[in-house]
């Protein structure tokens, strides 16, 4: 009988090298507008751009942050309506909300749980202005039938790419397809700053606005102030920066992203392996050839006999010592306050509600090694066979 282990479905993965650059900025007398955060952002540009294209990357305090200030800076309002993923986590539909305009939203692929490029056109009206697309649990969306149909329709496109560091889609980086790209910095991202994202997008002009706009609207920092404390503000704008402390942490953890996804990639491999051909199972991961998943999880979803026992299996995982995750818990339109607000249609959202469901996110993390993903393939398989007997 194999000895129980304790596996955390998550962990920041912080080494000496973190600590140390944090004790690094608490020496100087700079915490925030400081050169880590210029450093970061540059950094993080060359990290995702391929060196054909201009890359303008804004630090802010969350992927939330991120998003708002993409459908705000874009003028999107009241009056419009925007096609959201179904499938996804609340804060891709709230960014949507919070500006005032309307989420139309539209159910996934089975096979990744991506937005179904098939069925956008349908939802296009006169009122829509943008597409708010998930790159769910880092899979890419097919974005070559999204960006075309974007443009036949002179629709912004909004990446949310909080589960997508390192994700990429033909060779390019998820998040410089449309007008915007949003990441998460999320403690148990991929990278993690302790919290905070980051704002990506090709156009300058944009750039330029978020950049003022998460602090304020001010149009001078302080180090570009020549008598301290005099400014003005030209624009509205709120209070999302990023401080040093948390971009020197995303420096460092960007120097080891390589690393980082490596691991991911190979427990991934190793747990879908022995996870494959497993009755009443089946396995979401990338279907396109030239799509890269940045493996954030391994989510199985329960068919068959299994299909209504998903709290049973997570609650034996979880006492075997499995740690799990539910990716996720609704779909966004069944949640209270969109479901109070516009009303719910369960048939428009069959994908979305299967996966929502039936699934169970298992981890794949940089805290774990090969031993460990051995150990949950094998409690899967026999907490299946309790529950399929």
């Amino acid at each position: 009988m194999t000895t129980k282990r304790t596996i955390q479905f998550a962990k920041p993965w912080i080494t000496d090298k973190e600590r140390a650059a944090v004790l690094e900025v608490l020496k100087g007398d700079i915490l925030t507008h400081g050169p880590q955060n210029k450093a970061f952002e540059e950094e993080f540009g060359r990290f995702v751009g391929s060196g054909n294209e201009e890359v303008y990357c804004v630090a802010v305090s969350s992927c939330m942050a991120a998003l708002h200030l993409a459908y705000w800076q874009m003028s999107i309002s009241r009056g419009d309506e925007v096609i959201v993923a179904a499938q996804t986590h609340v804060a891709t539909a709230h960014a949507v909300e919070v500006v005032g305009a309307r989420p139309v939203f539209l159910d996934c692929v089975p096979e990744t749980g991506n937005i179904n490029p098939q069925k956008i056109e349908e939802l296009i009206t006169k009122k829509t202005k943008a597409i708010g697309l998930v790159h769910f649990l880092g899979i890419p969306c097919q974005m070559d039938e999204i960006v075309k149909i974007a443009d036949e329709h002179d629709l912004k496109i909004i990446e949310d790419c909080a589960l997508a560091v390192g994700s990429r889609f033909k060779r390019k980086h998820v998040g410089l397809f449309g007008d915007a790209g949003c990441f998460s910095f999320y403690p148990v991202k991929h990278l993690t700053t302790g919290d905070g994202g980051m704002f990506v997008t090709r156009h300058k002009d944009l750039a330029e606005r978020v950049q003022k706009a998460r602090a304020f609207g001010v149009d001078r920092n302080f180090g570009e102030r020549t008598i301290p404390g005099m400014y003005d503000v030209p624009t509205l704008g709120l209070n999302y920066r990023m401080s040093d402390i948390n971009a020197s942490i995303g420096r460092v953890q960007l120097s080891r992203v390589a690393e980082i996804l490596k691991i991911r990639k190979e427990n991934f491999g190793t747990l879908k392996s022995n996870l494959t051909n497993i009755k009443n199972i089946s396995i979401i991961d990338s279907t396109h050839k030239g799509a890269v998943n940045s493996h954030y999880c391994l989510t199985i979803i329960l068919n068959g006999k299994l299909s209504n026992k998903r709290n049973e299996m997570v609650n034996l995982l979880n006492s075997r010592g499995v740690g799990t995750s539910v990716y996720y818990p609704q779909p966004v339109p069944r949640m209270a306050y969109y479901r109070n607000k516009y009303g719910y249609e369960p048939k428009r959202f069959p994908q979305a509600e299967r996966i929502s469901d039936q699934s169970i996110a298992l981890p794949v993390g940089p805290h774990l090694k090969s031993v460990d993903m051995m150990y949950i393939a094998d409690t899967v398989k026999d907490v299946v066979k309790v529950l399929d007997s």
